[in-house]
């Protein structure tokens, strides 16, 4: 005999591949959820079902739009400097410092051989045009400090420093092995303030 009724251990399934939510806590969750209103119910499950197809990465920097992307028709921002990030999530967390005000380039990954993640995936042409198209004087490079994140790093600035254009990363008060979605928002603006020369 099942421990719970199997629609209720088919929600804890889907529950448990949500960052961070284990058993227990997916557990929590799905008996939380069966305390709900229909109509609220009915109104998130709507939402998740639409919510794919009503967010895309932006086709020209990879950040999340709707219908226009925020970040490449906003004409105020300053076009000489290139954000080099692989998470959508970090582009808003940057913004949250209000500290830089350039431009951003999404990865499609991180550099892992392991995980069969090779340089030819990171579309680096598409980087080089925008490079060039945008007039960049600077990119900075706001990767993860993670094994992933430094290999990627060294082998973007290895490419952009044969584009002739300055390369910097972020100054890592950071904690090494964390990823910028766990870093508050003074620390990210340290970093960004305080980036280094590569």
């Amino acid at each position: 005999m099942e421990k719970f009724p199997k629609r209720l251990q088919t929600l804890i399934q889907y529950l448990k591949k949500l960052p961070g939510v284990g058993a227990k806590t997916a557990e929590r969750f799905a008996f939380h959820l069966l305390k709900w209103e229909d109509n609220d119910l009915e109104g998130f499950s709507k939402h998740l079902f639409e919510l794919k197809k009503n967010i895309q990465n932006c086709e020209e920097c990879g950040a999340l739009k709707e219908i226009l992307c925020p970040f490449c028709t906003d004409n105020m921002r300053d076009q000489n400097t290139l954000c080099i990030v692989s998470s959508p999530r970090d582009i808003f967390l940057l913004e949250e410092t209000k500290t830089f005000k350039g431009v951003y380039h999404l990865l499609p990954h991180l550099l892992s051989p392991i995980d069969g993640k090779s340089a030819e995936d990171l579309n680096l042409d598409h980087l080089k045009k925008r490079i060039q198209a945008l007039g960049t004087k600077e990119v900075i490079i706001a990767l993860d400090s993670t094994l992933e994140g430094d290999t990627t790093s060294l082998y973007l600035n290895k490419f952009i420093d044969n584009l002739g254009v300055k390369t910097s990363r972020l100054a890592f008060g950071l904690p090494v092995g964390s990823p910028l979605e766990y870093i508050d928002e003074g620390t990210l603006a340290r970093a960004l303030i305080g980036r280094q020369k590569l």
